[in-house]
Formats: structure tokens, C-alpha cells, sequence
């Protein structure tokens, strides 16, 4: 396994090596920082959804569930929509993007919190009643900001659309810091819960046994989840279709190939070999569509269709097993 995650690590450094050399043209000190500074974003957004999705994941014993699905992209267009529909395009220009960021990622974070306490309360333990309950509640705030989108100016509408898409062209640097220090706290959280987990990851029943209370743990792993998808999200935006779509499929592929490449339940390994992937598809789907395609194709319509493959194999390949 070690050599794995090398050989991951490896591969991430040729990845980001490429993205930066690649075409490296006209006046360097202007294009390498703006070359590293998308390259440290693409990397937060790839650990941090990567990592989340592994907890998300251990803590439903589900490996075809992602956050997004529970409605944490939802939250965000909504925030923005609100915004917008409150402020007018006017208003929601003048905010500056420190003030932006902030509301985000405390919005979204507050909202996912009490989303989880709310949904654990009536799900009583019962993990199956929650993922099925939160999907509905993502479809109501889903449908909620539809309806809010629908009431506000057609140019107003042009400005939620145009920031509900995942964006690395404009990455502010004093938030890529910020942002920075949520993800590696977060990281931080879910390898302190490593070992807990592995325990979880055997059933609840089992976890109890064990001595490993299952309910303090759900809600330390969607404290953990809720901060890093924040954090992404309000970096970033979605990676989805305007935050509508199955935009956990990146996760999703993420932890398919994690655990093709590392078939373990440690997550002492799966962590960090989720984390590595997350990277290297981020930073190399991005220098294919940069470099090869000049932006024809935006990275999140890929990871759709990609991500639509893997789920439709994971599906099959559980009922057949």
C-alpha cells in the first residue's frame, strides 16, 4: 500500500509539474503565479471534496452516496441566489470577494450543521432515514431556489448563473490562504478520526460493540464534512451543472479509484490515497482542457459523464454482487 500511494504522489507531482511548465510562454513573472495560484486551488478543491466524500461515505456504509447528493451544492446556490435576489445585482457587485467568501462559507457551513442536526434528530440513528430524508430536503431547497430565481431580473439571473459553476480563472489569493486553512483543518479532523472510523466502518452494531459510540462520531464526521465541501464550495462553486446536477460525481469517482487502487477499509490509507486522486484529476482534467481542448469543454461536463459511467458500474456491479 505505501508504494501505492508513492507511486499517487508521484503521479501528483508530474500532474502539477505539466500544468505549470506546459506552454509557459510571454512574460514568466506574470504567469507562474497566476499558474500556481489556480494549481493550489485545484488541489484544495480535490482534497477537500475527496476527503469529505470518504467520511460521508464510511458514515452512511454507502460507497454510491456523496455530500452533494444531501444538497450541500444546493445550499450554495441558494445562499447565492438569496443574495442576489435580496441585494440586486448592484447590491450583490459591491460586496467585496473577502465579504462574499466569508458569507459562504459560514452560511454553508451553519446551514449543514443544523441541516444534519436536524435531519439525525428525526432520523434517530437511523442512517438509511437520513440519506433519504436529506435527499428530499435537497430537492425542496433545490426547488425553493428555482422559484427565487425565477422572481429576480433576467440580468440578475446571468449573475447567478455565471458564479454557479466551478471557476479556477479568478482565484483570490488572500482567500486561497483562508480557504487553505479550513481545508488543512479539516484534513486534520479526519485524520484524528482515522482510527474511530475503522471501527465504524465494520456496522454500527459492531462499532457499539467495540466501544465506539456511533452518534458522537456522525456528528464530528458531518462537522468535519460540512467545513471542507464549505470551504471548496465557496472557493471554487460547484462542481456541478450550476449546482443542480449529480455534482458528487467527483467524489464519487475519487473514492472509486481509491479503492481500486488501495482495496482497504483503513482510511489511514484511503485517506490520503482519496486525497492524491482528488488532486490528480483535478490538476490533470484541468491541463487537458486548457492545454489540448482550449476550454471547449468545461472540466465539470467530464466529470459528469465520467462520474456517470462510474456510478451506473458501482450500481450494477453491488446488485450483482
Amino acid at each position: 500500500m505505501p508504494r501505492r500511494l508513492i507511486a499517487l504522489a508521484l503521479l501528483l507531482a508530474l500532474s502539477a509539474a505539466a500544468y505549470i511548465l506546459i506552454d509557459l510562454k510571454g512574460p514568466v513573472a506574470f504567469i507562474l503565479p497566476y499558474r500556481l495560484t489556480k494549481l493550489a486551488a485545484l488541489m484544495l478543491v480535490g482534497v477537500a471534496i475527496a476527503v469529505a466524500t470518504v467520511l460521508f461515505q464510511t458514515i452512511t456504509g454507502n460507497r454510491i452516496l456523496t455530500p452533494s447528493l444531501m444538497g450541500f451544492d444546493a445550499l450554495y446556490v441558494f445562499v447565492l441566489t438569496a443574495l442576489v435576489h435580496t441585494l440586486g445585482s448592484v447590491g450583490f457587485s459591491a460586496l467585496s470577494p473577502g465579504v462574499l467568501f466569508a458569507l459562504n462559507l459560514t452560511a454553508m457551513t451553519a446551514l449543514g450543521l443544523v441541516l444534519f442536526g436536524v435531519l439525525m434528530r428525526l432520523a434517530r440513528g437511523d442512517m438509511v432515514r437520513l440519506v433519504l430524508t436529506g435527499i428530499v430536503i435537497g430537492l425542496l431547497i433545490r426547488a425553493i431556489t428555482e422559484f427565487l430565481q425565477r422572481l429576480i431580473d433576467p440580468n440578475e439571473f446571468q449573475t447567478v448563473q455565471s458564479l454557479s459553476f466551478a471557476r479556477f480563472t479568478q482565484i483570490d489569493g488572500v482567500l486561497l490562504a483562508v480557504s487553505a486553512v479550513a481545508v488543512i483543518v479539516g484534513t486534520g479532523l479526519a485524520w484524528h478520526l482515522r482510527h474511530r472510523l475503522d471501527v465504524l466502518s465494520l456496522g454500527q452494531e459492531a462499532a457499539t460493540g467495540l466501544g465506539e459510540p456511533p452518534a458522537s462520531l456522525h456528528r464530528l464526521a458531518l462537522l468535519t464534512i460540512c467545513l471542507l465541501v464549505a470551504a471548496a464550495t465557496s472557493l471554487a462553486g460547484p462542481l456541478s451543472s450550476g449546482g443542480f446536477g449529480p455534482a458528487s460525481f467527483f467524489g464519487l469517482i475519487v473514492t472509486a479509484f481509491a479503492h481500486m487502487v488501495t482495496p482497504t477499509h483503513r482510511h489511514a490509507i484511503l485517506l490520503p490515497c482519496a486525497a492524491l486522486i482528488g488532486g490528480i484529476i483535478l490538476i490533470g482534467g484541468q491541463l487537458v482542457m486548457e492545454r489540448l481542448l482550449d476550454l471547449a469543454t468545461p472540466l465539470t461536463v467530464v466529470i459528469e459523464l465520467i462520474g456517470g459511467a462510474v456510478f451506473l458500474y458501482l450500481l450494477l456491479k453491488r446488485r450483482a454482487a
